[in-house]
């Protein structure tokens, strides 16, 4: 268990710093496309944490945090959709009345 807790480890945090150095360089006009992209990576944690919550082979606590997962990546999928469309509607032109 130590080596598999340690390779995990070692994968989450070159994921992150990844991420980071991605994120950091992308020019303001694609942010949104980004916003995207990151919009689908939650739908594939979502359907995973769902996964996780619906085995019935599991103990408690796995699934009430398989529970938590699914409410956690769905508020943070509805939240990225709406901070998109927001962004979008910010390049549309306004019709004057």
């Amino acid at each position: 268990m130590g080596s598999s807790l340690t390779s995990n480890l070692f994968v989450f945090i070159l994921a992150a710093f990844l991420g980071y150095e991605v994120v950091r360089r992308v020019s303001p006009q694609l942010h949104t496309p980004l916003m995207s992209l990151t919009n689908a990576i939650s739908a594939i944690s979502v359907v995973g944490a769902i996964t996780i919550a619906g085995s019935h082979r599991d103990g408690v606590l796995l699934i009430s945090l398989g529970a938590i997962a699914v409410a956690c990546a769905m508020i943070n999928v509805v939240g990225g959709f709406m901070i998109t469309d927001r962004m979008l509607k910010m390049f549309k032109k306004r019709k004057d009345k």
